[in-house]
């Protein structure tokens, strides 16, 4: 019984391979370069396939960090959220993923201008460059230990993370400014103001 177990499990990874190299494929042919039209595609659905984006950003494989930074990026491209789930989408097919938190980590940032005329652009982990505006903004949400968590907009229902050491920049670049009549404490970005918090909660 013990051999047929692990038969079983032998063929049951086989297969998980040969369904990830044919969705490689397919991503390869759908994408040849830039980002695919993916919000235009409606494929069938064909299960879940064992991959997970950490909270770190990292991608996993059969609980196995995927260590191509070429094959992470280029799944990244045919990513697409639908309600809260998440799916790896070619012309041909669609496969469900776990995420963790956000399916991006923004991992360096560029700033330009000073105040309300400032602009700030961000690096995800896979080397996309996006820039901070109304189209792609800023939202702060409650942490755990009572600061806040920052996430970028990056794309269509996308979102990436943004890291510790860069909310402590924004927060050394935040400023004051009254939002309905209320001050707030934020950042400006592209024309747009992010609130963060309360002024008075901001000062305490």
């Amino acid at each position: 019984m013990a051999k047929q177990g692990r038969v079983m499990e032998s063929e049951g990874q086989s297969d998980a391979a040969a369904r990830l190299d044919a969705l490689t494929h397919a991503a390869k042919a759908a994408a040849p370069a830039g980002l695919p039209p993916v919000h235009l595609w409606n494929p069938p659905f064909c299960g879940d396939l064992d991959i997970r984006i950490a909270s770190d950003g990292s991608w996993h494989y059969l609980g196995t960090p995927i260590g191509r930074p070429a094959l992470v990026r280029l799944f990244s491209t045919i990513l697409k959220r639908e309600g809260d789930r998440y799916f790896l989408v070619t012309p041909v097919e669609k496969v469900g993923i776990r995420v963790d938190d956000a399916p991006f980590l923004a991992v360096e940032m560029k700033a330009e201008g000073e105040g309300s005329a400032r602009t700030l652009s961000f690096r995800t982990n896979v080397d996309d460059w996006v820039r901070c505006d109304a189209d792609r903004p800023l939202r702060f949400e409650p942490a755990a230990d009572g600061g806040l968590r920052p996430y970028l907009h990056v794309r269509a229902d996308l979102w990436a993370k943004v890291t510790r050491a860069l909310y402590y920049d924004l927060v050394d670049m935040g400023e004051e400014h009254t939002v309905d009549g209320r001050a707030m404490f934020g950042i400006w970005s592209g024309g747009r103001f992010f609130a963060m918090a309360d002024a008075a909660q901001a000062r305490a």
